[in-house]
């Protein structure tokens, strides 16, 4: 019975962590990319490392807060269309390769050792450098709260005010990208999804709109990036090609060119990784399975799950098949 309460406890603190918001944030970014524009961006964590950066290395140099969000979010923005102007107008597969190997050289600059005193280099920045000029604007009392049997502390390290923060700013991103498809522009970048010589028989220049959806995608993953060092502290390889990997998996999981696929997906792949892990830890012998051949297993059983899906329900699970299909 202690297993099973303890495992339900589990689940709750894992489906409402900042990362699983994070990701949340970003796999939204990645939705507008792929999901409604068609862009086969493979390099959206080097959006997410370049908003976190953008945000901790202001904040190291005295920003305030205000300050180092709004560089962050520039940042992106200037990311967006150094990759963005000269390749938006590859197709499929060659659009790809450029965003994954983009993403890769921002981590890889990040990580030089000769830039050691402004990025931390291969050892990043650490929390408390860049945390503080967030926790001065909690409003929460000082002290310990406990909500569903959960408890943290109001404002610190691991706590509400970073969680109340975060799922904020999912749902504002949920509530635009909803607004945004539905309206006129948001329709147009369904028909460049769809057939992209069609929209531009019809005056509308797909370029530019690409770039507006990659901007705008951009700068979630940028919020992104900032919601997951918020509690931890800033680590390049944090932010590499697993963790795009991961996002297509969590979109691909709830379901693209959908509202609440990104939110669903994420909540379900960290959800689903802390029961397989927990599973195997109770019940499965540590001379047969240890804790690092654990976390393969369940690696091993995700991966499986995705091709499963691929194979099965191609839209994911909240997705429409009508809709969006891998033949984008």
């Amino acid at each position: 019975m202690e297993f099973w309460t303890g495992l339900l406890q589990n689940m709750l603190q894992t489906a409402i962590a900042p990362t699983t918001a994070a990701f949340v944030l970003a796999a939204i970014g990645l939705n507008v990319h792929f999901g409604f524009t068609g862009l086969m961006n493979m390099g959206q964590a080097g959006f997410m490392l370049v908003g976190a950066y953008g945000f901790g290395i202001s904040a190291v140099m005295g920003a305030d807060f205000w300050v180092a969000l709004l560089i962050a979010i520039g940042a992106a923005v200037v990311f967006a269309l150094i990759l963005g102007i000269p390749t938006l107008k590859l197709r499929g597969d060659y659009l790809a390769i450029v965003t994954i190997s983009a993403a890769e050289i921002i981590r890889m600059v990040v990580k030089l050792a000769a830039l050691q005193d402004i990025t931390g280099g291969p050892s990043g920045i650490s929390g408390q450098k860049y945390r503080p000029i967030f926790t001065e604007l909690s409003p929460l009392p000082d002290g310990r709260t406990t909500i569903l049997g959960i408890t943290y502390a109001n404002t610190g390290v691991d706590d509400w005010w970073t969680r109340i923060v975060a799922w904020a700013l999912v749902a504002v991103f949920i509530l635009v990208t909803w607004a945004l498809m539905r309206s006129p522009w948001g329709r147009v970048l369904k028909g460049i999804r769809e057939d992209e010589d069609a929209v531009r028989s019809l005056g509308k220049s797909s370029y530019a709109y690409k770039m507006q959806a990659l901007i705008i995608g951009g700068v979630m993953g940028a919020l992104g990036g900032i919601v997951m060092a918020l509690p931890a502290a800033m680590q390049p390889d944090s932010m590499g090609r697993p963790t795009t990997f991961n996002l297509w998996m969590i979109m691909l999981l709830g379901g693209a060119a959908t509202i609440f696929g990104p939110l669903l997906g994420s909540i379900l792949f960290f959800v689903v990784r802390l029961v397989l892990t927990s599973f195997a830890g109770e019940f499965i012998p540590s001379s047969v399975l240890n804790a690092q051949q654990t976390e393969q297993l369940a690696w091993i059983l995700i991966g499986i799950s995705l091709i499963l899906l691929v194979v099965f329900r191609p839209q994911g699970i909240l997705g429409n098949k009508k809709e969006l299909s891998f033949n984008v």
